[in-house]
């Protein structure tokens, strides 16, 4: 919704202010020589961070990992790669094989590199690179995991074992993303935490936008009886896949879809998950994005997967149709369309 949601200092986003600062100084230094908007971005941050003290600096890599301008620390304290899927082919490559090589540029000799679990073809490219350059792997399966026990708590197993809450976020694969979490912290620290801790982070994480029910606010009010509102902004192959695995234990509402995408994405390829457990779809434009694709070049993708799907010209027409009493409305596809949809559900009369 902000463009100061790309940094956080001390637990709280950046202030506006303060950010305007930091980039004024960042360009100062540059001096007019050519930089992207992202190494602009990171490099604010960067400053930003080193003027504030604290344990960790968390990096998240914006595209790739091998030449993305995050990828500039030679040892970092531990690096960390979660399950490589088909996305940004046209930077990346077009197999799960050439993207995790892309991925595995993150890996640094003599830094632990937490592994989630992994396809074949992925975990064979960047085990081999690990070899290249001698970092040694903690790897889901192997050197530890993580598991959802009977009572719906967290079971991790490594060089500790904790047994913690559920993820306060929902879906079976926010399990595998809370281990890997957790693995870090393992090479990190060992046993230097504390569970309860632990136990309290996992309770009470938030993430705007993955699987986020919206129970108020101007396009929560638009539901009828009995209909629920959720929002989620994955975008790739595997972000439809752990949809689609939610979407299977939803069997009390039938589910509407609102969907809009970046044309730089598969659209076919998202859907094949959520397609056999969604009834229909509302196509839509993201709004204010020139980059993506139009409602009806998202219905036609979605219609090739076996949707029925109808274009819209807004968010708000999208959930008006999508909202039938005693349907579940999921809109998708982007996180660019998520923030539109919060900052359009947030909106005062």
């Amino acid at each position: 919704m902000r463009f100061a949601e790309r940094i956080r200092i001390a637990g709280k986003l950046v202030e506006e202010n303060a950010l305007v600062a930091l980039l004024e100084e960042c360009e100062r230094a540059n001096d007019g020589k050519p930089m992207t908007f992202f190494e602009m971005t990171t490099a604010a941050a960067f400053v930003a961070f080193a003027r504030t003290p604290a344990e960790i600096a968390l990096i998240e890599v914006g595209l790739g990992g091998r030449f993305d301008a995050t990828n500039i620390f030679p040892h970092p304290a531990v690096t960390a790669i979660t399950p490589v899927s088909i996305d940004h082919q046209q930077f990346l490559g077009d197999t799960v094989a050439q993207i995790a090589f892309e991925k595995a540029g993150i890996l640094k000799p003599g830094v632990p590199g937490v592994i989630a679990r992994q396809v074949p073809e992925a975990m064979a490219v960047i085990d081999a690179r690990a070899k290249e350059i001698g970092a040694p792997l903690y790897r889901q399966g192997i050197e530890w995991d993580v598991h959802r026990r009977e009572d719906g708590g967290l079971s991790y197993r490594g060089t500790i074992d904790l047994d913690l809450p559920a993820p306060g976020l929902l879906g079976a694969h926010q399990y595998g993303n809370a281990g890997t979490a957790l693995a870090c912290l393992d090479r990190l620290w060992g046993e230097g935490f504390a569970p309860a801790a632990l136990g309290q982070g996992l309770r009470e994480v938030e993430w705007p936008a993955r699987l986020q029910r919206l129970d108020r606010g101007a396009l929560a009010q638009m539901m009828p009886a009995g209909a629920e509102l959720w929002l989620d902004g994955g975008h790739n192959a595997g972000g439809g896949a752990v949809l689609g695995e939610v979407a299977r234990t939803w069997h009390d509402k039938p589910l509407h879809l609102v969907f809009g995408m970046l044309k730089t994405h598969d659209a076919r390829a998202f859907l094949a998950g959520l397609a056999p457990y969604a009834a229909r779809l509302e196509a839509i434009a993201i709004p204010g994005e020139e980059n993506s694709s139009t409602a009806a070049e998202t219905a036609e993708a979605a219609r090739d997967t076996g949707l029925s799907a109808t274009p819209q010209p807004s968010i708000t027409a999208a959930v008006t149709a999508a909202a039938t009493p005693g349907a579940r409305v999921l809109i998708c596809g982007s996180l660019y369309l998520a923030g539109r949809v919060l900052a359009e559900n947030d909106r005062r009369p």
